[in-house]
């Protein structure tokens, strides 16, 4: 859930490509002006676009900092420049799905929408709400953004797992390990496969856990945690 935090949100593709245009145009203003009124229309509407675009970025970013804030609010205590407070959980609850659900709806398609659409699956799966959290991690998982449909996958999958679908569980896993992506690298999709098997099918998920063994991290600590549970070899 963290992942969704510290990647950079501030580059929007688009803005980034018109930004380019804009400059050269700019640079090289002699040139264009031979092509006359044509020519200045189509610069004046690439900067047009490239305000607008910033504009919009500029105001998703805004929405999408201030759901976070509320996102890591607490409850019971004094609220703070630097910490949003909440007088009970359903107070919180209730406004953080209100600011997520906004961000969704408003800016329908975009990366911030994206985060959103993630943050309200993870929170209706720690509500215990698994088939309202299929349906935002969906969203996700199949927006074509990779670099939020990978940790989508990996979180519909540990639901998969959770609600008893092993076979969907296992299908999802294999396609991240095949398609490792910055969010979700191939180890963790291993472990979290090897963590899904365990018990269905002991052999093969030892098989894909020991070389997890040596790495000496945190995705090594789980697979050693989770072969000391895997039931012994007959």
């Amino acid at each position: 859930m963290d992942r969704a935090h510290r990647h950079d949100l501030k580059h929007d593709k688009f803005v980034e490509q018109v930004g380019h245009s804009v400059e050269y145009a700019a640079d090289h203003r002699s040139q264009f002006l031979r092509y006359g009124a044509i020519a200045l229309g189509v610069i004046a509407l690439a900067a047009g676009t490239w305000w607008y675009m910033s504009y919009q970025s500029g105001v998703r970013q805004d929405a999408l900092r201030t759901a976070i804030r509320a996102q890591e609010g607490v409850v019971g205590q004094k609220e703070t420049p630097f910490l949003v407070a909440y007088p009970d959980a359903a107070a919180k609850n209730t406004a953080v799905k209100k600011l997520w659900q906004d961000i969704a709806i408003k800016h329908s398609g975009s990366s911030e929408a994206m985060v959103a659409e993630y943050y309200m699956g993870i929170n209706a799966a720690d509500s215990g709400n698994l088939q309202e959290a299929e349906k935002h991690l969906k969203i996700v998982s199949e927006s074509g953004k990779a670099e939020y449909s990978s940790q989508a996958k990996l979180s519909l999958a540990r639901i998969y797992q959770a609600s008893g679908r092993n076979n969907e569980a296992e299908k999802v896993l294999r396609g991240l390990m095949n398609d490792p992506s910055i969010m979700v690298s191939k180890e963790e999709a291993t472990l979290a496969l090897g963590q899904v098997l365990a018990q269905s099918n002991p052999a093969e998920a030892r098989k894909l856990l020991e070389p997890l063994r040596a790495s000496r991290s945190a995705v090594s600590r789980a697979a050693i945690s989770t072969l000391s549970e895997i039931p012994a070899a007959r």
